[in-house]
C-alpha cells in the first residue's frame, strides 16, 4: 500500500523548485533531533530536499516571516535558496528526517 504525503512544493512557503545541480549526483538522508524550545540558526539549503517529521511538533519560519507548522507525520519540501530557521515550540523533541539531492563535495546547508 502507498500514500502520497507529499507532491507538489509546500505551497505559499516556498518559490518554484530550482533545477537540479550538474555533477555527480549525491543524495544526503539526514536524521535531524531538535530539543524542546530550541530555535535553530538562520541557514538556507542551495538544493532540492524533503522531509517527514517523524515525531513532535516544529515551524519553519522564513527571514520574511512566512511560517509553516508540522505536526508529526506531515511532510515538507523545504524552501530553497531562503533563509529560515527552525523552532520547537513544543515540549517534546521533535525529529526530522530529511533527504537531499545535490552533487559530490558540494554543501547541503549554509549558515548566515
Amino acid at each position: 500500500m502507498k500514500r502520497f504525503l507529499q507532491k507538489p512544493p509546500t505551497a505559499g512557503m516556498a518559490p518554484p523548485l530550482i533545477p537540479y545541480p550538474q555533477g555527480q549526483p549525491q543524495i544526503t538522508i539526514l536524521r535531524i533531533s531538535i530539543p524542546a524550545g530550541t530555535t535553530l540558526h538562520e541557514h538556507t539549503h542551495p538544493v532540492i530536499n524533503a522531509g517527514v517529521l517523524i515525531s513532535g511538533e516544529l515551524t519553519v519560519v522564513t527571514k520574511t516571516g512566512k511560517k509553516l507548522h508540522l505536526k508529526t507525520g506531515d511532510p515538507i519540501v523545504e524552501v530553497v535558496n531562503t533563509w529560515h530557521h527552525w523552532k520547537n515550540e513544543g515540549s517534546t523533541p521533535a525529529d526530522i528526517i530529511v533527504f537531499y539531492a545535490g552533487t559530490k563535495d558540494s554543501p547541503i546547508t549554509l549558515k548566515q
